[in-house]
């Protein structure tokens, strides 16, 4: 068994916490996961985790190899990329966090095209609307909508995108059309609950400064899909992403207000983490999503 191999089986299973959650990951089984491992203690003649019925916990042994070991995969993949740069085709297996919605919608459709250019890329998604940890939770790279602040992770955009308060004209013509952001205390805003993200309301430019208004209504969940289908019902106004609402605009179901307040920039980014080189798979998988996105009339029928 190659070392690389006992090498990134033994990174996966440390920082998922158990051979099944680590196999998932691999697309192996966990008995495979735990030979791996065992081969790995083998060759080094030292115990890496201590297995009980309770779970499993790095030695000090293994706490102090473990950053060792990320160390030397991080460098497997810069050399790598090193030499891939005129390179077309790549290897190996790239793990991909993406928003729920956007990723079944504008991600997701598009991996079959982007597996078969590349045959010996192995492709794993994660599509959630909570925001993740990459590099705790072994992400070679994640899609986010929104300011990346985090400077241990790069962020490439893809596509430029604002944030903007949106609703049927039916729910306007009963309720109304608020004008001030005060005015959102009068509407039935459907919003993310805690357990969807959101929880410092919805963001706002006034007067050259970034304001969170707490926003409430009588339905809220953690899916971002079903709240945009009640706001398209009617049952409420929303804080939606231009890229999920254009098919919509055009055809009259939805209108946007308080515009002069929408951040202007909410872009479409992907990002991850920062390291001397960018590996071939994360490069090539970016470059194939901003060239979709970035084609003529792409956003308007989708």
């Amino acid at each position: 068994m190659d070392r690389y191999t006992t090498l990134h089986s033994f990174v996966l299973v440390a920082e998922n916490g158990s051979f099944a959650a680590a196999a998932l990951k691999e697309g192996v089984t966990p008995v495979v996961m735990g030979r791996r491992l065992d081969a790995l203690e083998r060759h080094l003649g030292v115990k890496l985790m201590h297995r009980s019925t309770r779970g499993l916990a790095l030695t000090d042994l293994g706490e102090q190899y473990l950053e060792r070991a990320r160390g030397l995969l991080k460098d497997f993949d810069e050399a790598d990329a090193s030499i891939s740069h005129d390179r077309t085709s790549v290897r190996g297996h790239l793990v991909i966090s993406a928003p729920a919605a956007f990723g079944r919608r504008h991600i997701g459709p598009h991996a079959p095209a982007f597996q078969a250019r590349y045959p010996d890329l192995q492709l794993s998604f994660n599509f959630t609307d909570s925001v993740v940890d990459l590099v705790r939770h072994g992400y070679d790279m994640g899609i986010r909508i929104g300011e990346v602040t985090d400077p241990n992770y790069v962020a490439i955009k893809l596509f430029p995108n604002r944030r903007v308060v949106c609703g049927s004209p039916d729910y306007f013509e009963r309720q109304g059309v608020p004008r001030t952001l005060e005015d959102l205390a009068r509407h039935n805003c459907l919003a993310f609950n805690l357990q969807g993200g959101q929880q410092r309301g919805w963001t706002f430019l006034r007067d050259g400064k970034q304001v969170a208004v707490r926003v409430a209504g009588n339905l809220d969940c953690n899916d971002g899909e079903l709240l945009f289908d009640w706001v398209k019902q009617g049952l409420g106004i929303g804080w939606r992403s231009t890229w999920e609402i254009q098919a919509e605009l055009k055809r009259g179901e939805l209108v946007t207000v308080l515009d002069e307040f929408a951040l202007p920039a909410y872009d479409i980014q992907a990002v991850y983490p920062q390291q001397r080189y960018l590996p071939a798979k994360v490069r090539f998988f970016i470059d194939y999503l901003k060239t979709i996105y970035n084609a003529p009339g792409y956003w308007e029928v989708r």
